[in-house]
């Protein structure tokens, strides 16, 4: 795996533990689904894992569980039907189709965001970000982390370009200012902890009026 393109491998230990915060294991989720190698190898990780319990001491359970497990089994029979998309955008990968969103709000000339309604933590949420051709964002850092991958078109920060499926990491040590260089509109999934910090005199003016 090219680093600098798929989450780090301490990320997908996380993830592959269920560690990750739920806002990161979103994104991640929807870049493995683009990605089926990456997919595999977590895949592994998590049956090397479950290998590891099956090994475990066994552990002395309550009295009623066989009976709380039989009454489960009988409240899930019969057919089992796959849950329909709850939201309106088929072009999205499925992690991200189990996930009612809000509305598209202006942020920007050229960039909108989307509220997507998964599980936050804390300051930490997921965000539908659509960024039109030729617009670049104002330079800016992190108060936290940022993590953004790619479902259609493609960006460029100074060092990298970051197409379909592509996922940048970054934090308060990562100043960037993501162009795109796609013909269409880029659209990103990121999960986002507190606000970006705008750079310079012009950010600072801007600061107030862009909230993601």
């Amino acid at each position: 795996m090219n680093p600098r393109l798929n989450p780090s491998e301490d990320r997908l230990l996380a993830y592959a533990a269920g560690s990750l915060s739920a806002p990161e294991a979103v994104v991640v989720a929807a870049h493995l689904a683009m990605r089926p190698a990456n997919d595999a190898w977590v895949r592994q990780l998590q049956a090397v894992g479950g290998e590891f319990l099956d090994e475990a001491p066994a552990a002395a359970l309550s009295n009623d569980a066989l009976a709380l497990a039989l009454a489960q089994i009988e409240t899930d029979a019969g057919e089992v039907r796959p849950l329909p998309p709850l939201n309106d955008m088929p072009e999205l990968p499925e992690p991200l189709r189990r996930y009612a969103l809000g509305p598209w709000r202006w942020i920007g000339p050229g960039m909108r965001a989307r509220d997507v309604h998964a599980p936050r933590d804390g300051d930490c949420r997921v965000i539908l970000l659509k960024i039109e051709s030729g617009r670049e964002t104002p330079k800016h850092t992190h108060g936290g982390v940022e993590l953004t991958c790619v479902i259609s078109g493609a960006y460029a920060t100074e060092t990298q370009r970051f197409d379909v499926g592509d996922l940048e990491e970054a934090d308060d040590d990562v100043l960037h200012q993501p162009r795109v260089v796609s013909n269409e509109p880029c659209l990103c999934v990121v999960a986002l902890d507190g606000q970006i910090k705008m750079d310079g005199w012009m950010g600072w003016l801007m600061q107030p009026f862009v909230k993601l």
